[in-house]
């Protein structure tokens, strides 16, 4: 938990943007723009930085992680499928940046949770079209780069449509990252940078994740008019992009906080993807492979949870659940498994841990872990073991953190 808590820290609005807001007054507006789950924290860091400064403007994140905000608007809507207030928030959004003018600054704060919550259907289609797309893309599996690829090319304002509607005033944009490789063009499906994706490649995802997308979208792929703008597009020529916080220093601050325990830290990546139950398998078998002791292995990413079943439960659990089976109950590892914006998947909880008493509980309680996890019902595995993890809204979002710790200090 300590390791865990570092993590979140190290990405905490107050602390990483700071660094970037040593801007200068423009002769125009200051016109603050922004989406995620950080969102309004990030509001507030800009308020706090700023205080004397001119600054306005509008900014949309999930539901229960609105802060109070003195002269930037924030409005709450819904993630991870989008609905009407996140399309409303967006569309005054694009509005503000088109009123912008070349002596305007414009700021844009994104983080994790935006592509979701910067929601505005392209001409032709509508939010029902959008949802059933994210809907479908969520259940498939899909990694989160091939799920934005499609979502830029369904949108007015992502794929870095936003920058084009904000010039030619100049564009400086502070990311959050919680996508495998930091990515700006995928963070938050990338409203102000270039998008190398086509409507070929949007087609492409739905086809190899088996979606079948309703008819207005089914067309707008086909047809493939107004392509998001490319590399060397006019529209970027005053943008620059700064990331603030990223999974690796969420790692690395971990880290530190092992090698104070004593325990040697061990980072896999911070980009692991894939199916959860396969990594925690996976990781399993490297824990009980570990001969040097005591050792964290530490680990980033977004893993992806392919829904069979109908329980309730995200790709934290899931990677546990898959993990506790592959220990068998192996007296030297426990984990810890979150996502560090405090949701794991749609469920209340951040994550959850195991033991090595964690399946000898869950019989004792008449659980049967292998049918919970084929049912993707994790949630409701560890909620009866009383091993969730609930932090409510953390307020900032560098992905999922994952510490398998062994604590043997021999084994033949």
């Amino acid at each position: 938990m300590d390791m865990f808590r570092a993590a979140v820290a190290s990405a905490d609005p107050v602390r990483c943007l700071a660094p970037f807001l040593e801007l200068p007054v423009p002769a125009g507006r200051t016109l603050v723009l922004g989406a995620g789950k950080a969102a309004a924290a990030m509001a507030r860091a800009v308020e706090a930085a700023w205080p004397d400064r001119p600054i306005e403007g509008l900014v949309v994140t999930r539901y229960g992680h609105g802060l109070p905000t003195q002269r930037i608007g924030v409005v709450e809507a819904a993630h991870p499928v989008p609905d009407a207030a996140g399309r409303d928030a967006a569309q005054r959004i694009l509005d503000l940046a088109r009123g912008a003018d070349a002596d305007d600054l414009v700021l844009v704060l994104i983080s994790g949770g935006g592509s979701a919550l910067l929601t505005l259907p392209a001409d032709g289609l509508t939010l029902d079209d959008k949802q059933a797309v994210n809907t479908a893309l969520l259940r498939s599996g899909a990694p989160i780069g091939a799920m934005n690829t499609v979502r830029k090319h369904l949108s007015a304002i992502k794929g870095g449509r936003l920058a084009a509607a904000a010039a030619p005033a100049r564009v400086v944009s502070l990311l959050i990252s919680d996508v495998p490789g930091d990515d700006p063009a995928v963070i938050a499906s990338g409203p102000t940078v270039p998008d190398p994706t086509t409507y070929a490649d949007a087609r492409e995802v739905l086809a190899r994740y088996r979606v079948d997308p309703p008819a207005a979208v089914a067309a707008r792929l086909e047809a493939g008019n107004d392509e998001t703008p490319k590399p060397g597009d006019g529209a970027f020529e005053r943008t620059e992009t700064h990331l603030v916080a990223t999974p690796a220093a969420a790692l690395a601050a971990a880290a530190d906080v092992a090698r104070a325990a004593g325990i040697e830290p061990v980072i896999l990546g911070d980009a692991l993807e894939g199916e959860a139950r396969e990594l925690g398998a996976e990781h399993a078998r490297m824990a009980l492979e570990q001969k040097t002791h005591p050792v964290v292995l530490l680990s980033g990413g977004e893993t992806t949870v392919t829904m069979t079943g109908n329980g309730g439960g995200g790709p934290n659990a899931e990677y546990l659940a898959s993990m506790a089976l592959a220990l068998d109950g192996a007296a030297e590892v426990c984990a810890i498994a979150c996502d560090t914006d405090g949701i794991d998947g749609s469920e209340d909880n951040a994550g959850a841990v195991i033991g090595p008493h964690t399946l000898a509980r869950a019989r004792d309680l008449g659980l049967d872990v292998g049918a919970m996890l084929a049912g993707n019902a994790t949630y409701r595995l560890f909620q009866a073991l009383d091993d969730l993890v609930l932090t409510g809204p953390t307020h900032t979002n560098v992905n999922d953190f994952r510490a398998v710790l062994v604590t043997a200090t021999s084994r033949d």
